[in-house]
């Protein structure tokens, strides 16, 4: 399939595929006009590298992993950069946790105003439940 309907179908811009390539996480063929050809296999990759991604891995970890996805075959130090990964982003993964708790908190705080505590008590309440 050609880059636009990689990107479509990957959920990513044109200019994103251009820099995986750069990177050395995505190959492609070329055509006898100079078309970039992708395989359907790269839609999974795309989607899984936009995954990674997002979650703050940057390239450069990114393209030691990728390997496993092509061959099946891992490494002990490939195994230890998924563990070190895994740790990092469930370490977000709490801090978002105790993010949103205090946030629901403060939200029923000011329920709790908006039904008529009084703000003395709403102040006292929501400085405890930021802190």
């Amino acid at each position: 399939m050609r880059i636009g309907a990689l990107a479509e179908r990957a959920g990513v811009s044109v200019r994103s595929l251009r820099y995986y390539e750069e990177q050395g996480l995505l190959e492609s063929e070329r055509t006898t006009g100079g078309h970039r050809e992708y395989r359907e296999s790269d839609v999974t990759r795309v989607r899984f590298m936009q995954m990674l991604y997002a979650a703050g891995m940057p390239s450069r970890r990114i393209i030691e992993l990728l390997p496993f996805l092509d061959t099946g075959v891992a490494t002990p130090t490939m195994l230890d950069h998924f563990d070190e990964e895994s740790d990092r982003i469930q370490s977000q993964l709490d801090a978002l946790t105790a993010t949103h708790d205090r946030l629901a908190r403060l939200r029923d705080i000011a329920a709790e105003s908006v039904a008529g505590r009084p703000p003395d008590e709403c102040r006292s309440s929501a400085n405890a439940a930021a802190a």
